[in-house]
């Protein structure tokens, strides 16, 4: 009888166990919920009528996963659909988060708090992307999985270096060392003296130099408002240029050649100028230490980026330099903003513009760079080094510059 011969044929196949109901299957291990029939393609039993296949009638639970065991526990599948969508809503709010500052990025703003923090870091966004497309692949989220590689172009996309990338051409009429510093309230004052002494820089950029630290470069290096005696016995940076004040107010610019007075630029912190007569050839200096973007303090930050700026925009035509801690990156659009107005940064054209400059207690390879010297098209670069000063969480920047007479530049 071919019926009961199918029949015993599905009984040995499901493991010698008896033929389970059509509508609810009990006994241990089971639930006793009603299945729905599924026709199940490739498998059949005899009709009794010339030896025809039928399909068969598969029974299945709802809430069946596709690809699970009929004898897998409910309870695990269960726990494995939880896990995915743990992994899931992971996935999207990491997504999320990065979306909002690469979103920023492209718009060309730095938005509002805490945007303007995270784009400095832009570069690190590249760790909670990868974790993203991971949590999206063992969640099987297709959608999060093509999310996570748009971001991961943009991202890989931003990370270029941005600005003019032309050295300048003509006459050499000029070699000049220049260096900026960041000596956190006047701990490194030391550290910095040690380091001129060592390296000496034609032009010394110095931010937060407050009263002590002041009054040290004056003893170990005169300024112009000393005896000419006194100038003979220091000798190397007779000219200076300061505003003072406490903490982090006081900034003073250091400088070998003559220095003419200049209006430096307003801010909360201390921002001289001057102009240097460098072998017969004015330039303009100027150092910048505009506030952070602290929380409560970005629209401040915006503000003095954009003094900045404006700087930058009238000092078009002439020999300039402006140096110091900017407390912004190339990621940060009121810092790209200064980048146009055609001023070059130095780090960018010697091929180090991702090399961090604070926090310098870290890994070199860790941080971002807030520190820069950036040079009028009247300048090549030679070379910029970074370097490690004791007591302080900037690196300074040293930068080798060529001034050539305008006429031209080249790549």
């Amino acid at each position: 009888m071919p019926g009961v011969a199918a029949v015993v044929r599905r009984w040995a196949a499901d493991g010698n166990r008896l033929p389970r109901s059509p509508v609810f299957e009990g006994g241990f291990g089971h639930s006793a919920e009603p299945r729905k029939p599924r026709r199940k393609a490739g498998l059949g039993e005899h009709n009794g009528q010339g030896g025809a296949l039928v399909p068969l009638t598969v029974w299945e639970r709802d809430g069946d996963e596709p690809g699970a065991r009929e004898d897998e526990p409910v309870s695990y599948r269960g726990g494995r659909r939880g896990g995915r969508r743990l992994g899931a809503w992971l996935a999207g709010l990491l997504l999320l988060g990065v979306s909002v500052v690469v979103g920023c990025r492209i718009a060309d703003t730095d938005g509002i708090s805490p945007v303007p923090q995270l784009l400095a870091f832009l570069p690190w966004l590249l760790a909670p992307t990868g974790a993203a497309l991971l949590f999206a692949a063992l969640a099987r989220w297709r959608t999060g999985l093509v999310w996570g590689v748009v971001a991961l172009g943009a991202l890989a996309w931003f990370i270029e270096p941005y600005g003019q990338a032309t050295q300048a051409r003509g006459t050499p009429v000029a070699e000049l060392r220049v260096m900026t510093s960041n000596v956190e309230f006047g701990q490194a004052t030391p550290s910095l003296i040690a380091a001129v002494k060592r390296e000496r820089p034609d032009v010394v950029f110095v931010e937060e130099c407050d009263h002590g630290c002041s009054s040290a470069l004056t003893e170990e290096f005169g300024d112009d408002g000393a005896p000419s005696d006194a100038l003979e016995a220091t000798g190397d940076y007779p000219y200076r240029r300061a505003v003072e004040g406490y903490g982090s107010e006081g900034s003073v610019i250091l400088s070998r050649y003559p220095l003419a007075s200049a209006g430096g630029v307003p801010g909360t912190m201390g921002m001289p100028g001057a102009v240097a007569d460098v072998k017969g050839h004015p330039v303009r200096l100027q150092l910048a230490h505009p506030m952070p973007p602290l929380p409560r303090q970005v629209g401040t930050w915006r503000r003095e980026l954009g003094a900045l700026r404006d700087f930058a925009a009238e000092s078009r035509g002439g020999a300039t330099i402006l140096a110091g801690d900017f407390n912004a990156s190339q990621d940060h659009a009121a810092f790209r903003r200064i980048l146009d107005t055609g001023l070059r940064d130095s780090a960018r054209l010697a091929g180090a513009s991702r090399t961090p400059t604070w926090p310098a207690r870290t890994s070199p390879r860790f941080g971002v760079q807030i520190d820069h010297v950036l040079v009028s098209e009247e300048f090549s670069v030679r070379s910029v080094r970074f370097l490690d000063l004791a007591a302080t969480d900037h690196r300074a920047v040293l930068a080798d510059l060529t001034l050539h007479r305008r006429g031209g530049t080249g790549s």
